[in-house]
């Protein structure tokens, strides 16, 4: 017998959160890792908040609800707060009841700043790196590196001769450059061409040191776009690794210089960087590095970081970023090299 479609709106229902989200959703391996992370830089919060006024929204919610947004590749935070409105599966990851309010959108807005002075995406990314470590998940010895370009939010329209106000955008035929030009809405972007084969672009670049022994994020820093800027990455990522003993390190041919390898090398590195033999004078990675099985490997297991920029680029989302100013773009790269770096945990974690 054919059932009637009565809706009844406005009717109570009680229900159990857990029972709600699948017991085999991702999602359920996924948090106890981030509130593990969270749990431990729970005291730099504190510092962050004056101690008396209107209670705020708590910072892990917030975090929690950007994580999301980064994993889903939702646009912008206004969707997200849609998202929260209606999707009981964010709600839970989150942590917000069924009944609960929904913050605005501008509170991401407000509350950015006051995450980014705290540096709370280094702290992040910190814990998530102590956590593969104490999983055992990372080589201590054995490492790659690599740069890549990260789109600005801004307009070449924007980029304009310094001290120039004006509306108008008549650039054809002049010459610009970083030392006469900045772009009027993101003065920390700047006009940088990877290679002869592509286009000048507005952009930042993001640097990624990575563990050979299963592609985790061992290090990030993001920097202004220029030429040497992927070798002077190198050289300030390798020398925050902790401790004295020697590494290697695998990279492409464009890190192929000697400045470079003298500065790497004083920080205790073998580099097993590519050799670039059409570099005039030649390279200057030699026969004694390249003879060596290790040296092979490096460069068989350095194409994986490729893996990582192409997460970042297209499952995150961030081939163009959605902010202006280097302090906003780093705090958000970092943050997304932290959730590539947990969801690795906890595909490489045995199932509990």
């Amino acid at each position: 017998m054919r059932s009637s479609d009565l809706q009844q709106r406005g009717m109570w229902h009680h229900f159990n959160d857990e029972e709600m989200v699948p017991k085999d959703h991702p999602l359920r391996a996924l948090l106890p890792l981030v509130n593990r992370v969270l749990e431990q830089i729970s005291p730099r919060f504190e510092g962050l908040y004056a101690d008396g006024g209107r209670k705020s929204i708590p910072p892990e919610r917030l975090l929690r609800a950007l994580l999301l947004q980064i994993l889903y590749g939702i646009r912008s935070e206004r969707l997200l707060v849609e998202q929260l409105q209606y999707n009981f599966l964010f709600r839970w990851f989150v942590g917000l009841g069924a009944g609960d309010p929904v913050w605005h959108p501008t509170t991401f807005t407000k509350n950015r700043e006051r995450l980014i002075a705290g540096d709370i995406a280094r702290a992040f990314f910190g814990e998530v790196v102590a956590l593969a470590k104490e999983r055992n998940l990372m080589s201590d010895e054995h490492f790659s590196v690599d740069g890549t370009q990260i789109e600005a939010y801004a307009s070449h329209k924007s980029f304009r001769p310094k001290g120039d106000d004006s509306d108008g955008d008549n650039f054809h035929g002049t010459k610009r450059s970083n030392k006469t030009h900045a772009s009027t809405t993101d003065p920390d972007a700047r006009l940088f061409r990877k290679s002869k084969a592509h286009p000048a672009q507005l952009a930042y670049q993001g640097h990624v040191l990575m563990e050979n022994r299963n592609a985790i994020i061992a290090d990030v820093s993001l920097t202004h776009a220029h030429g040497r800027a992927e070798r002077e990455a190198a050289v300030e990522l390798i020398a925050r690794i902790d401790g004295q003993h020697r590494v290697t390190l695998g990279a492409d041919k464009g890190y192929d210089a000697r400045g470079t390898l003298e500065e790497l090398r004083s920080y205790r590195v073998t580099p097993h960087i590519a050799a670039n033999d059409n570099h005039r004078g030649g390279s200057t990675i030699d026969g004694r590095t390249r003879r060596h099985r290790g040296y092979d490997i490096s460069q068989h297991k350095r194409k994986g970081i490729e893996k990582i920029f192409g997460w970042i680029k297209s499952f995150a989302n961030y081939r163009k970023t959605r902010h202006r100013g280097r302090p906003r773009v780093a705090w958000q790269f970092t943050f997304i090299a932290s959730i590539y770096n947990l969801l690795r945990i906890r595909k490489l974690s045995p199932v509990s």
